[in-house]
């Protein structure tokens, strides 16, 4: 594959599914058509398509994307068989069902978002079969197949999507950008090649070095934490911006790096939803890809490093963008710098590494974090976070 081909949207076209409309269509369409309320998760995903990050597709799947999806993790003949590993998908119960038919048009009405999909399919699903496939578990207990089982509906609805009213995330305004609005501002940087880091959590010194490492050999750094659907326990999304507000503005080089965020809701699918990461990076413009250790991965359900195994497998050729794969990173004492386990040759009673048990406990203690696990600014807002004092 060309240099050229890593810099182009997956598939070779950004799709855009955004539509302008008047607010008197939207609201006429709105009382003229059968009216479906979105999930958090489902208004994730239909943005994801609308604004072209899930390029190459359309819509929701049809059937025989998702049988092709789950199965084989492949796209069908309709989007040239490209890989994709996780299905993207629209629910409907029993009762919605009863009210629509194929052909009929749908309307879709989020939080911030409002548009239609015309509906091409209705069709029902082997829940336990997708759990097994795409989290390779079926305990609810797993978040991904908890809300696999609890929240979604027995149908799913395929077809293309419009959004006609596209509205920011409330207080996230400047970091919410779409694929097209990252690409420009990577031209305009003059940047031809980009590493793009995933992030659900606070920004510690692990990440830094991998960020850091990885800026050495390439333009820019995309900064672009996932602020979508979360766990219950993760950190909130506002709190974590300001962690990595705080650690650019004190130990980036500002010119070199670029945050903004992704708006995706997780799925805890380790391996495949790495490579989901990927693809969606891909179309945000990168041309390189942080991959650590468990990559979206939740308690002990897949091996530290089974998404960079899965990765290695698909090649860098067939999804168009680079890999950097890190092993375990931690700051060791006697080396005294960060280092991983391919760099340090010490044992364990030199490495500082913490579980997130161990860092809530300390924080809501009112403990400090060790230097060498997170930066003090970092540390003093988790703090505040933690109890209750962050305003």
């Amino acid at each position: 594959m060309s240099e050229k081909n890593f810099a182009m949207p997956y598939g070779g076209k950004l799709v855009n599914r955004i539509f302008k409309a008047e607010k008197e269509e939207v609201d006429k369409l709105e009382k003229e058509l059968e009216n479906l309320e979105l999930s958090d998760k489902e208004e994730s995903d239909l943005e994801l398509i609308a604004s072209g990050a899930y390029s190459p597709l359309l819509g929701f799947m049809l059937r025989e994307d998702y049988e092709s999806v789950v199965e084989k993790m492949e796209l069908s003949s309709n989007y040239k068989n490209l890989i994709w590993s996780i299905p993207i998908t629209l629910s409907i119960d029993e009762g919605k069902k009863e009210k629509i038919s194929e052909g009929d048009a749908l309307f879709l009405s989020g939080k911030r978002l409002k548009g239609v999909i015309e509906v091409e399919e209705i069709y029902e699903y082997d829940k336990k079969r997708e759990a097994e496939k795409v989290f390779k578990t079926k305990e609810k207990a797993h978040p991904g197949v908890g809300y696999l089982f609890e929240n979604q509906g027995n149908y799913l609805v395929g077809g293309k999507v419009k959004v006609f009213e596209f509205k920011k995330l409330e207080n996230f305004e400047k970091y919410h950008l779409t694929p097209e609005e990252t690409r420009k501002e990577f031209k305009k940087r003059a940047w031809q090649s980009i590493v793009a880091f995933q992030t659900r959590n606070p920004l510690h010194r692990a990440h830094e070095y991998m960020q850091k490492c990885a800026l050495e050999i390439v333009d820019g750094l995309f900064i672009h934490p996932l602020v979508g659907y979360t766990k219950d326990d993760d950190i909130p999304a506002d709190v974590r911006m300001r962690c990595y507000e705080a650690i650019v503005e004190n130990y980036y080089p500002k010119e070199r790096v670029f945050i903004s965020i992704f708006p995706a809701a997780m799925r805890y699918a380790g391996p495949r939803e790495a490579v989901l990461h990927a693809i969606a990076r891909k179309n945000y413009g990168a041309t390189h890809f942080i991959v650590g250790r468990d990559h979206a991965g939740v308690g002990s359900y897949y091996k530290p490093f089974e998404a960079q195994t899965l990765l290695r497998s698909i090649g860098e050729e067939n999804l168009g963008i680079r890999f950097i794969f890190y092993d375990m990173v931690f700051y060791c004492r006697k080396c005294e710098s960060m280092s991983s386990n391919k760099t340090c040759p010490h044992g364990e009673e030199y490495r500082v590494k913490l579980s997130g048990t161990q860092v809530r406990k300390m924080l809501t203690n009112n403990e400090s974090l060790p230097k060498e696990f997170t930066r003090p600014e970092v540390a003093e807002i988790l703090r505040k976070y933690y109890r209750g004092e962050l305003k």
